[in-house]
């Protein structure tokens, strides 16, 4: 009796042992399911996220002046390199220059007969007063000799505005550069009649500091307005702005930017408004007519729930996305969107802090399917230096 007594005890603990190695096993497979689709996702959490904006710019020169002649003559020698830098006052072109000095040289002698003619006119007048007092003239005879002392001060006045123009357009002959700067390629040669009509012979650009024209739609310009309603506050905000500059290459110009203008009005074809944004360009490594972006942190969206817009999928005006719990199992959970945050979006309704939101992969991801989990890594380029994301806006 008692041996079968302690068979049925043995056979009971092996019972409850398979028992317990199955539940074990049948535990470890519901984690674990052999090719479960891979997904990276990303933990929600309230954070303090930089508003970062990003716009499309043009390079231009802070002064673009453009070299005209101001007098018509033909072109004898150009005398500068051209995509040279030039300074202030150098020569770039000469003009010929014989007819105006022959004009100048006509006009100085045109001076000096009438400047003879004024002192006589002078003296007759001086003479006619000094008779008429003596009543050996008359009325007549002195208002004669006066009028034609005037009208010999008048020619002298005429003749020496007449020797300042000829000097003025024999200085026109040398064209000079009114900037220090780098000038473009020459529009004409030399032998080339040129004149006040025949457009610029070249153009002169002051690339240091360089402006960036960007343009902003209006409406992120009645966003920025009613931020920022008034005017004293508005116009120390964006002066406290600091600009990046992205190159076409992707790389970061090394210099910041500082606004600098802002256009009277919105064009009335695009409905933008344009400003300009100044960068320090030293060695003239950027050039006008490049393309870029110009980024700036405009303010700090304080607590946002947000996630990587690739995360959410939108359908005919709502708005889900796929949460993973802590069994790896799938969601599709509706949510309500708020903001753009560059490359985030805020959400407002559907998360809570630690959700696990998948980032890619959603395409794998059905409702209550099992899935592998990995960590989801910002791009190094959407990486501020505080580790938070740098969101980006089109």
């Amino acid at each position: 009796m008692g041996y079968h007594r302690l068979i049925t005890s043995a056979a009971f603990g092996a019972l409850l042992i398979l028992v317990l190695f199955a539940t074990g096993c049948s535990r470890k497979s519901a984690q674990v399911v052999p090719g479960a689709p891979e997904v990276l996702v990303t933990t929600v959490t309230a954070k303090d996220v930089p508003r970062v904006l990003e716009r499309v710019a043009t390079l231009d020169g802070f002064i673009n002046a453009n070299i005209n002649a101001q007098v018509q003559g033909y072109i004898v020698s150009r005398d500068y390199q051209e995509g040279g830098v030039v300074k202030k006052g150098d020569l770039l072109f000469q003009i010929d220059s014989r007819p105006f000095e022959a004009a100048l040289a006509q006009a100085k002698g045109t001076l000096a007969k009438d400047k003879a003619n004024q002192v006589k006119a002078d003296a007759d007048e001086k003479r006619a007063l000094d008779l008429f007092k003596k009543t050996v003239i008359s009325d007549q005879e002195r208002d004669t000799a006066i009028a034609a002392a005037g009208s010999s001060r008048a020619n002298v006045e005429a003749d020496e505005a007449a020797v300042e123009q000829a000097e003025l357009n024999l200085g026109y002959t040398k064209v000079t550069a009114p900037i220090d700067g780098v000038a473009g390629f020459t529009n004409n040669q030399v032998g080339d009649l040129v004149g006040p009509s025949t457009g610029p012979l070249t153009t002169v650009s002051q690339i240091d500091p360089i402006k960036a024209v960007v343009t902003a739609g209006e409406g992120p310009w009645t966003d920025f307005i009613s931020r920022h309603p008034d005017a004293d506050e508005r116009q120390r905000y964006i002066k406290s702005l600091d600009f990046e500059l992205i190159l076409s290459n992707g790389n970061v110009y090394p210099h910041k930017g500082k606004f600098y203008a802002l256009d009277r009005n919105l064009d009335v074809k695009t409905g933008s408004i344009r400003y300009e944004v100044t960068f320090p360009n030293p060695g003239n490594i950027l050039r006008p007519g490049q393309f870029g972006k110009v980024r700036f942190v405009a303010d700090i969206k304080k607590g946002a729930m947000v996630v990587p817009q690739e995360a959410v999928n939108e359908l005919q005006g709502s708005f889900q996305v796929a949460v993973v719990d802590q069994n790896n199992k799938v969601s599709i959970r509706p949510v309500k969107m708020g903001e753009r945050i560059g490359a985030l979006w805020e959400v407002t309704d559907g998360l809570k802090p630690g959700d696990k939101v998948i980032v890619q992969g959603v395409q794998k991801a059905r409702e209550g399917a099992t899935v592998t989990v990995k960590e989801w890594t910002p791009p190094a380029q959407q990486v501020a230096s505080d580790g938070s994301p740098v969101p980006k806006t089109p």
